[in-house]
């Protein structure tokens, strides 16, 4: 499954807010809409979740998070 971001840097807001959630679909708008609600004065809403929903986009991580290339395919390593 393929994890969403919400980036309220994205958004438009008179706050210059940088938070980002990120997580399963339903995870992120349940957390988005609360931090709408708590810190940006929005009403939780059935029309705010899918404002939310519709500015979701799916998480991109690289492709090897370490320093370097990943090690042969059953190697053990230390960090």
């Amino acid at each position: 499954m393929v994890r969403k971001v919400a980036d309220c840097r994205r958004s438009p807001c008179a706050m210059n807010c940088t938070l980002t959630i990120s997580g399963e679909e339903n995870e992120v708008v349940r957390a988005a809409a609360g931090h709408a609600v708590s810190a940006h004065g929005r009403a939780d809403s059935p029309e705010l979740r899918e404002e939310i929903r519709a500015m979701l986009e799916d998480e991109r991580l690289p492709a090897y998070p370490m320093a370097g290339p990943p090690p042969p395919e059953g190697e053990i390593f230390d960090l």
